[in-house]
């Protein structure tokens, strides 16, 4: 059975949001195990043992959140080596633009030779003040449609082993 990862860090609730779309929009598919785990909670060999991976997180500061930042570091170099050509797709909560933690994470996944198979999908909350940085997110429907279907999509190639 082929998996797929989706691996999300969310503290005010955007980017968790956009990562259980995408887990709704993947469990569409027949034939794909599913997993959510948080950054957090998330060992080298999940990701070892993944086919796919949605990496999901919050832009904090014009990079990737540090709780994510630190699976990568734990990950690397246990992974290096061993996933070369697996897809992933990045998704992220940002305030402004996103693009920073995109790239962090497109570095990250070029180290270890995986392959993007879609553009990093950025949210734009606009949230500028400290006051709506911190309070909850909602993200807009139309939205969480466009996580929905990334996360499908994914799974569909996995499904049809296209990837």
């Amino acid at each position: 059975m082929t998996t797929l990862l989706i691996l999300y860090h969310s503290r005010t609730g955007g980017t968790e949001a956009m990562a259980r779309a995408a887990l709704a929009g993947a469990e569409q598919e027949k034939g794909v195990t599913t997993r959510l785990l948080t950054a957090a909670d998330a060992t080298p060999d999940d990701l070892l043992s993944a086919d796919g991976v949605i990496f999901a997180c919050p832009e904090n500061l014009a990079s990737m959140a540090g709780v994510m930042k630190d699976f990568f570091d734990r990950a690397y170099y246990p992974a290096l080596g061993k996933i070369e050509g697996r897809p992933y797709a990045a998704l992220i909560c940002a305030g402004s633009d996103g693009e920073g933690a995109a790239r962090q994470i497109a570095r990250i996944a070029l180290g270890w030779r995986m392959k993007a198979v879609a553009d990093p999908l950025i949210i734009c909350t606009h949230a500028q003040t400290p006051e709506e940085i911190l309070a909850p997110k909602t993200i807009p429907p139309e939205a969480l449609a466009r996580c929905h279907d990334l996360g499908l999509a994914l799974a569909a190639g996995l499904a049809l082993g296209v990837y």
